[in-house]
């Protein structure tokens, strides 16, 4: 039997087909495939392969279509052009600008002056400038932010959200990081504070540590107690609840109510449902005084027929605190008003109460008439609802003193 040669096939990078070798290209990273271009002359050419790009482009930086066409660039140019500008923040930017995408998007209808009140974004020198006034590292993903838009003009209503009470208002504007480097604080009990926002009404500011000291967490975001653990989270979950709705607009501003999908209860036509929020500018640890503040929402369906229409009488409250006090509170009408309801009619109003605990719940009920049969009454319930304060964090400085 003859003997069968085999002849050895050396297998190249130069001899393997070009669609295979753009496709396992098309699972590496950036990094990567800007490695590859020093490897061989035909690496480098089919890592410039330029729809390899595009998914970076969109990944990182955000880079729509419209945009690649408006600037008449190809998509490895927007990216290193991209990079050149803004790289150091890479692991930062698509978040963040996301959210400011996202958050003007849903104001322009809504609220335009708020819209219209940021401003342009700042210059890496202008935030190194401001790195060495205050003597310390601004965290990358605030740099980012502020490379986007620059804070916001000091206007009422700020962008940072609102709450109005019978004798109190509070309004907070994003500050710019000129005035922001303004107000950083190095006294005792907010030692390497810098001020996030400024209520004009208050004089009051959240705040972003940029150095852990007394007690706080390099980065964390505090008013009066911790928020967030990081700018970026701070930032996209204040966003968050803003397009998704769950902080309301009411009269172009926006409300910091935070709403239980729970807390709802529906009595034949009529539903009742609860948002609510703390203030802890108007709390106190020592002595306990804890304030709440919270939105009702009272609706009939539309489809209810025109006779169920009604007036709202009084109003029941049993309010418990964390020690299982109880406190009942009856009352005519609601808000100093004996709001009428009707088919597809809505009625909100706003009010407070306070706790000598740190949480507490309400439940009640309204009592109405019906408009046509006067002399007939009914309970509409008020689902229970919870109010807890955050935890309070007593700086490091003010238990030595």
């Amino acid at each position: 039997m003859a003997a069968m040669e085999t002849e050895s096939v050396s297998l190249t990078l130069e001899s393997l087909p070009t669609d295979p070798l753009l496709l396992i290209l098309s699972f590496l990273d950036y990094r990567d495939l800007i490695n590859c271009c020093y490897v061989s002359r035909r690496l480098s050419q089919l890592s410039s392969h330029d729809p390899l790009w595009r998914r970076h482009c969109k990944k990182y930086w955000l880079i729509s279509e419209e945009e690649k066409t408006q600037k008449n660039q190809c998509w490895k140019s927007l990216f290193i052009d991209t990079y050149s500008d803004v790289g150091r923040y890479i692991d930062h930017y698509a978040a963040i600008k996301k959210a400011w995408d996202d958050l003007k998007k849903y104001l322009e209808p809504r609220c335009p002056r708020m819209v219209l009140s940021l401003k342009e974004g700042a210059r890496e020198e202008d935030l190194d400038a401001v790195e060495a006034q205050i003597g310390c590292k601004l965290p990358d993903d605030y740099r980012c932010s502020y490379r986007i838009h620059n804070g916001q003009k000091l206007v009422v209503p700020g962008l940072l959200g609102s709450m109005a009470l019978s004798n109190h208002y509070r309004s907070e504007d994003l500050l710019d990081v000129d005035t922001a480097a303004g107000g950083f604080q190095q006294r005792q009990g907010l030692k390497y504070c810098l001020p996030l926002t400024f209520c004009i009404h208050t004089g009051l500011s959240q705040y972003i540590a940029v150095e852990a000291a007394e007690g706080r967490n390099k980065n964390e975001v505090f008013y009066q107690c911790p928020v967030s653990a990081t700018f970026t989270d701070w930032f996209t979950s204040y966003v968050n609840n803003v397009v998704s709705g769950g902080f309301p607009i009411i009269r172009d501003q926006i409300f910091r109510y935070i709403h239980d999908p729970e807390c709802v209860a529906t009595t034949g036509d009529i539903t009742v449902s609860v948002s609510t929020s703390f203030l802890p500018e108007l709390s106190s640890v020592h002595p306990p005084h804890y304030f709440f503040t919270y939105r009702i929402r009272i609706e009939m369906s539309k489809d209810a027929l025109p006779e169920k229409a009604c007036q709202l009488d009084s109003r029941y409250w049993r309010i418990t605190n964390a020690k299982g006090d109880v406190e009942e509170v009856q009352g005519p009408g609601v808000v100093g008003e004996f709001p009428i309801i009707s088919p597809g009619r809505v009625y909100e109003y706003t009010s407070c109460t306070t706790f000598s605990t740190t949480s507490g719940y309400m439940e009640g009920y309204y009592t109405f008439h019906f408009l046509y049969f006067k002399d007939k009454i009914f309970n509409v319930a008020i689902p229970r609802f919870h109010m807890a304060c955050p935890t309070f964090r007593v700086s490091i400085a003010r238990l030595v003193s």
